[in-house]
């Protein structure tokens, strides 16, 4: 049976894009899309059959650690992960409290995405079919499933996670794109390597990519980060 997952997600594109991303994720499937605490709400009330919550912690009509609270105090039987931009420790360890079982941090690519979910597929996998009582193996063993690094988190061989976050900060910042030499420049690496970071990201669905003209010879190419 798959994981029927919640998406709320205040900013339009991200969360088309998180409901696009449940959907390429074998064993996962989308039960709705709110864009507001209230929404996710009346959402809950109308489909009790939900598993899992994307949550955004920045909402328009609330904190999402207030709707984690609600939900927690009203006793729905949800597991919750953090899709957020948050990153205030306080913030983390009040999720942590409240029984969020895994946190994501944005910006992020597809692999990370679905490195988390799979994850949390793995974790409920062992959970069903652990023993009606448990020994302390057992125990370790489904919080390992947790606390293990998701395979998503993995970039192609020869690339490092930190200059692809590097990459992905020089295009948030840059409105109109950057080609490869900019990135280059921006980042501090070759342009071979810029574009080998750009053309991953572009694979992933999180930059496009479009000609630029203005000089001689042959055009360059742009990417622009598609916007969350």
């Amino acid at each position: 049976m798959s994981v029927r997952v919640l998406v709320v997600e205040d900013e339009e594109v991200a969360a088309e894009a998180h409901a696009l991303y449940v959907g390429r994720v074998p064993g996962f499937e989308l039960a709705g899309v709110a864009h507001s605490a209230g929404e996710a709400v009346r959402l809950l009330e109308r489909d009790g059959a939900v598993d899992l919550v994307l949550l955004d912690m920045h909402l328009p009509d609330g904190h999402g650690l207030g709707l984690l609270q609600r939900l927690r105090a009203e006793g729905r039987p949800l597991d919750v992960i953090a899709v957020t931009s948050a990153r205030d420790s306080e913030v983390v360890r009040r999720a942590v409290s409240q029984g969020v079982v895994l946190y994501l941090l944005k910006p992020f690519t597809f692999a990370a995405f679905r490195g988390k979910l799979e994850q949390y597929a793995d974790f409920r996998a062992r959970l069903a079919s652990a023993p009606g009582d448990v020994v302390q193996d057992d125990v370790d063993q489904l919080f390992g499933a947790l606390r293990s690094g998701p395979t998503g988190e993995a970039v192609p061989k020869g690339m490092s996670l930190d200059s692809l976050r590097h990459v992905v900060e020089a295009l948030r910042e840059a409105p109109d794109g950057l080609s490869a030499a900019e990135a280059a420049t921006v980042v501090g690496v070759s342009r071979v390597t810029a574009r080998r970071y750009l053309e991953h990201l572009a694979d992933e669905g999180r930059v496009t990519r479009s000609p630029r003209y203005g000089g001689t010879g042959r055009p360059e190419v742009g990417y622009v980060w598609v916007r969350d």
